[in-house]
This record gives C-alpha cells, sequence and structure tokens, in this order.
C-alpha cells in the first residue's frame, strides 16, 4: 500500500512513520524549560481579529484615536490573545496528542503591554508534577509559562494545570480500540 502524503511515495509499511507528539507524562522533569520557536509576531489584524471573534469592544485594542490619549499611546494587543498565542506556542512541544485536559490558570500577570508589531516569544518551565489518584494512566502536571517580546521583556506569565497521559496509559487507551489522535 503506497502513502502518497510520504515523500517519493515510500511504502508506508516498511518505512519508519514518525507521529509527531508532545510528550507523556513520565518525560516531564520538573525544572525542565522548553523554549518555544518560532515567536509569533502580532499584527493589528490578529489584534482586531481577536477582539472582535471575542465579543471585546475594547477601545484599547480597536480604536487608535482614544488609544493614542491613553498611557501606552497607541493600541495593546488583547491581553487574552497572548495568552492564547502563549499556550498556542507550547503544543508541539509539551502536549500535542498527550494532553487529556487543561486543568486550569492561574497567577497570571502582564507586567508590560503588547504593541502590533511586537513578537512574541514564550517559554514553559515544567514546575511539579504527580500521578492522578483517581485516573489511572494519567498525571497532572503544572507548568510556568513565561512570554517576552523581541526585546526580552516579560510581558505575560501564568501557572497551567495540565491533565496529561502516561506513555503505558496512552497505549491502554489505543488499545481499547480509541481513534489515534
Amino acid at each position: 500500500m503506497s502513502d502518497a502524503g510520504s515523500p517519493g511515495g515510500t511504502d508506508a509499511g516498511t518505512a519508519r512513520v514518525v507521529v509527531q507528539r508532545g510528550l507523556f507524562f513520565e518525560e516531564l522533569e520538573p525544572g525542565t524549560v522548553y523554549d518555544h520557536r518560532p515567536g509569533r509576531t502580532l499584527t493589528e489584524a490578529d489584534n482586531v481579529l481577536f477582539s472582535t471573534l471575542t465579543m471585546n469592544p475594547q477601545a484599547l485594542h480597536l480604536d487608535a484615536a482614544f488609544s493614542a490619549e491613553q498611557p501606552f499611546g497607541q493600541r495593546l494587543v488583547n491581553s487574552m490573545l497572548t495568552l492564547a498565542v502563549m499556550v498556542g506556542q507550547s503544543v508541539g512541544q509539551v502536549t500535542q496528542g498527550t494532553l487529556v485536559a487543561q486543568l486550569g490558570l492561574t497567577d497570571v500577570a502582564f507586567p508590560h503591554p503588547l504593541f502590533h508589531g511586537d513578537t512574541l516569544y514564550s517559554q514553559t518551565r515544567v514546575a511539579d508534577k504527580r500521578l492522578s489518584g483517581s485516573r489511572p494512566g494519567q498525571g497532572i502536571v503544572t507548568l510556568e509559562h513565561t512570554g517576552r517580546n523581541q526585546d526580552g521583556t516579560v510581558v505575560a506569565t501564568f501557572t497551567r494545570t495540565a491533565l496529561m497521559w502516561t506513555g503505558d496509559g496512552y497505549a491502554a487507551d489505543r488499545a481499547k480500540g480509541a481513534a489515534p489522535r
């Protein structure tokens, strides 16, 4: 059987197939820091679209004339967009296909604003982890996220709690006939 999506049309039955995924519970070590790349340059269009899609009419995000008269002198990137991009930047490296559920965000802070044209770089530090007492094959991981602009200035920090698969738990779940994720 030929795999048309593989380079050169290699036979998927004989080729080594690598699935992109995040890390299982046991692969996450407290103290490890993951730098997420590439950064994301946030544009006016990103900010306006996100703000309007989320029904946030805050003039500080949408009204250039109003914002010019405010303390920062220009529109601010919606802080919820900043959070969403930071979580998104971490997915491929940390949680893609290995996350069961996001359990919560705490300690959210925005010490410096992002402006249109700023580039957001983020990193995730594994702060703590423990096996779940009620969900065999899963563990709870505490992740500390930090976002910086292109100058290295911290623009956002938050702590995220995630329910993650263990490798064995994931394999057992797949063996039950669940569709691959």
